[in-house]
């Protein structure tokens, strides 16, 4: 076992989970950071950072539910500047493509004064078999205010991947990895591909940002569906259909196919599960 332990922010999330298992298995100790673990970590509550941060030597930063929220930037801003206090020797941000406020963060960490890397993702694949939208798809739908935009959506094991590349390894400082899938998909190439892999149909609804707004508000109330829709309106406008290299930089591989993330889900029994 290493002496050294790293944090992950967001250990029950989608790209936390898998680095936690990642790590764990190649003997790292980890320090779980989440409103549940052992240590509690809240960024809604300042007082629990410095006991999450003793005696770590880097941390994965990821930001729930999203670093466009209200507040977020200035707290990723003290957290990274606490981290500095407390010795860290490593910071490995989560952010989002084109995302205004993904940028403003990615500075902060960036002049924080601690050695960074930065991961700047494109749409997680696994928003269909483990996100908010697993619900709509084992419905037979796909409602996205996305028109015919291209996305090169992304399988969060590689971002797992690059994560722990960054976390543990050398050569990584400073780095600015724009992690993409192999290929750009509209929203309703990849209903298609879902289709073929779960054995059913999958049909993409495009639909308005006003009702995409109203149906996130049912789910998760108006403050999310303000943030949500507004980060919608700026990343869904084609500046981010373009393929990125990322992944082949950090890790000497290309990025997981979407196909292949999809028959994965549906081996796994994702969708069976849901059902």
């Amino acid at each position: 076992m290493t002496q050294q332990t790293i944090l992950v922010l967001g250990a029950t999330g989608k790209t936390g989970s898998r680095i936690v298992t990642r790590l764990e298995d190649r003997g790292h100790a980890v320090r779980r950071g989440s409103r549940n673990s052992k240590t509690p970590f809240d960024w809604e509550k300042p007082q629990t950072w410095p006991a999450i941060l003793d005696g770590v030597s880097a941390a994965y930063i990821s930001y729930f539910p999203d670093i466009a929220f209200p507040g977020a930037v200035e707290q990723v801003a003290a957290f990274s500047a606490l981290a500095r206090e407390k010795g860290l020797q490593r910071l490995v941000l989560l952010t989002g493509r084109g995302e205004f406020h993904a940028e403003r963060a990615e500075w902060v960490v960036r002049n924080s004064g601690v050695p960074f890397t930065i991961v700047r993702a494109a749409w997680f694949a696994q928003n269909y078999s483990e996100g908010a939208l697993l619900e709509p798809v084992m419905a037979g739908v796909l409602p996205m205010p996305a028109g015919d935009v291209r996305e090169p959506i992304i399988d969060v094991d590689d971002i797992a991947d690059v994560a722990v590349a960054a976390l543990t390894e050398e050569g990584h400082t400073g780095e600015l990895y724009e992690v993409t899938g192999p290929r750009l998909m509209t929203f309703a190439e990849m209903a298609a591909e879902l289709s073929r892999a779960m054995g059913r149909t999958v049909q993409y609804v495009p639909i308005s940002f006003e009702d995409f707004h109203a149906e996130i508000i049912n789910a998760s109330g108006e403050m999310i569906a303000d943030v949500i829709t507004d980060i919608a309106r700026e990343t869904l406008d084609g500046r981010n259909a373009n393929t990125a290299d990322g992944v082949q930089r950090a890790l000497g591989r290309a990025p997981r196919d979407f196909s292949d993330f999809a028959d994965e889900a549906a081996k796994s029994g994702a969708w069976t599960q849901a059902a």
